[in-house]
């Protein structure tokens, strides 16, 4: 990443998939020696007035549970890596809206694959695409972690994903992890051979340029390259990656719209069945 300063940031509501994006979020934030900061965005005050205790009861009350939840998440990350440096915030209102606010200051936002809101049915992932979206520093997805010790796979497009390239290799130099960089040449059927050699040809010079690159962003670690032709971009990916410790992806455009991220970011969101890393820069 290319931010120097901020925290990685952990959004939290308490469901088993903010928990392990916690706990993910820790272990980064300690590989890569830097604060984590731990967001609870509650949504009552949206709902009702009523926010304050059962008169009577103590430590009652809408406002009270959102603060003791933001302390459960809290204690998941100082479990998971003692001594970390954690700060929380609690804010009001919606999810995507709030942690996009504040990303422009940080180094990452991480979140679970499922919605930030759960109580109210949120489709699943409708926050963590809208971040994939609108955030502007790179949002880890995380789903359960199948391969921790897999590579770090990230998946170049023709301009060789400057930015998913060099989160890639900050990701697996912070992890002492291997990098496999993937480049997918786009095949339709009756592709015609003239072409289809050109198209080659013009893949393995995407490839050769964005490990030369990466060899040059992350020298003490072990990268290998491939090119893989497909008539689907996103299946290939997948299913490439399915040992992956985690996948890193770029990411087009502003906006909560499927096309503003790209549908290859958008189908591997959906689909992978580990952490996804979507590539964001600025906005």
């Amino acid at each position: 990443m290319t931010q120097d300063s901020g925290s990685i940031v952990a959004g939290f509501d308490g469901s088993d998939e903010a928990a392990a994006a916690v706990r993910w979020a820790a272990r980064h934030a300690h590989a890569t020696n830097c604060p984590l900061h731990v967001v609870h965005c509650s949504l009552w005050p949206l709902l009702t007035r009523h926010l304050g205790p059962v008169p009577g009861v103590s430590g009652s009350g809408l406002e009270e549970s959102a603060r003791s939840l933001l302390e459960d998440g809290v204690a998941l990350a100082a479990a998971e890596v003692h001594g970390l440096e954690i700060r929380s915030t609690l804010l009001h209102g919606l999810p995507a809206q709030l942690l996009a606010g504040i990303s422009a200051s940080e180094r990452m936002l991480v979140v679970g694959s499922r919605g930030l809101g759960g109580f109210l049915g949120l489709l699943v992932g409708s926050v963590s695409l809208e971040l994939a979206a609108t955030a502007t520093c790179p949002v880890a997805v995380i789903r359960q972690e199948l391969h921790p010790e897999g590579p770090v796979v990230a998946a170049v497009d023709a301009s060789g994903s400057p930015s998913a390239l060099e989160d890639a290799c900050s990701l697996a130099s912070a992890w002492h992890a291997p990098l496999t960089v993937v480049h997918i040449r786009h095949e339709p059927a009756g592709y015609p051979r003239p072409a289809g050699q050109a198209a080659a040809d013009v893949a393995d010079e995407v490839l050769a340029s964005a490990l030369q690159r990466s060899s040059a962003l992350a020298p003490a670690v072990s990268i290998d390259g491939h090119v893989l032709a497909d008539t689907s971009v996103p299946h290939a990916i997948l299913k490439f990656a399915r040992e992956a410790r985690i996948i890193v992806v770029g990411s087009q455009g502003h906006g909560i719209l499927r096309e503003t991220i790209g549908s290859t970011a958008h189908a591997v969101l959906h689909h992978a069945s580990g952490p996804v890393l979507v590539s964001r820069r600025g906005g």
